[in-house]
């Protein structure tokens, strides 16, 4: 029999904290799946350039959009609006990100599959 789990974004293996928002990361077996929670008013190049120590980010995103709304746009002006029953895949091109509105932002990643 395969092994089963359980587990809970409230007690996350992994928390990352920064102005405006919160990922918290859960590691499974096969998967590692992240929370990502803004509120109103966090963008990628105001709040998490400063550490990135790039403009815009260069990370790739999988998943799905839980609730709230958010936005990300590309370098060259490519737009896409993230809303509840969205599921993206952001690539590698460098692109900013925010919360749109005035309700939090809550989005599911998929961070990285591990095959046996």
């Amino acid at each position: 029999m395969e092994k089963s789990y359980l587990r809970a974004f409230d007690e996350p293996d992994e928390v990352r904290e920064f102005p405006f928002g919160r990922f918290e990361i859960v590691h499974l077996e096969g998967v590692s799946l992240g929370r990502a929670t803004y509120s109103p008013g966090w963008k990628w190049s105001v709040h998490n350039a400063p550490k990135a120590g790039t403009a815009l980010c260069h990370a790739p995103h999988t998943g799905t959009v839980l609730s709230g709304h958010g936005a990300v746009q590309y370098e060259d002006g490519v737009y896409l609006d993230l809303v509840p029953g969205t599921v993206f895949e952001i690539s590698t091109q460098p692109h900013d990100s925010w919360v749109v509105g005035e309700e939090p932002y809550v989005s599911l990643h998929i961070l990285n599959l591990h095959r046996h």
